[in-house]
C-alpha cells in the first residue's frame, strides 16, 4: 500500500510559479510511473501530466505544455509538478497518481490506470 502526501499549492498571480511535491511512504516508489491530474470547481478530473518510472519519458497535456515540467526523484520517493507561467485557468485542485507500471518507459493519461491516489492540494491563480 502507498499513500500518496501532495504539497506546494497555494495562491500565486497570473505568469507566477508554483513547485507541488507529491511523497510517496510505503511501497518500492522506483516501480510506479506517476502521474499529476487537477479538477477545477465544477469540472472532471483531468489529467496533466505523467513521468515513466525510468525517469526517462514525461508526457503533457496539451494545454500546459512548455509551461509545466513533471521530474521525480527515486532517492526521495518523490514527484514533482514545476509550474511557470500561471494562468488563472490553471485554478485547480491538483492530485498526483501512482501505477505500478512493467514498462520502465510507458506513462499513463487515464485515471482509471491508476492503482493509488493523494488528498491533493489547492492551487490558485488570481488574475
Amino acid at each position: 500500500q502507498v499513500q500518496l502526501v501532495e504539497s506546494g499549492g497555494g495562491l500565486v498571480q497570473a505568469g507566477g510559479s508554483l513547485r507541488l511535491s507529491c511523497a510517496a511512504e510505503g511501497g518500492t516508489f522506483s516501480t510506479y510511473a506517476m502521474g499529476w491530474f487537477r479538477q477545477a470547481p465544477g469540472k472532471e478530473r483531468e489529467y496533466v501530466a505523467a513521468i515513466s518510472k525510468s525517469n526517462g519519458v514525461t508526457n503533457y497535456v496539451e494545454s500546459v505544455k512548455g509551461r509545466f515540467t513533471i521530474s521525480r526523484d527515486n532517492a526521495k520517493n518523490t514527484v514533482y509538478l514545476r509550474m511557470n507561467k500561471l494562468k488563472p485557468e490553471d485554478t485547480a485542485v491538483y492530485y498526483c497518481a501512482a501505477k505500478i507500471s512493467p514498462s520502465p518507459y510507458s506513462t499513463y493519461v487515464t485515471e482509471t490506470g491508476y492503482d493509488y491516489w493523494g488528498q491533493g492540494t489547492q492551487v490558485t491563480v488570481s488574475s
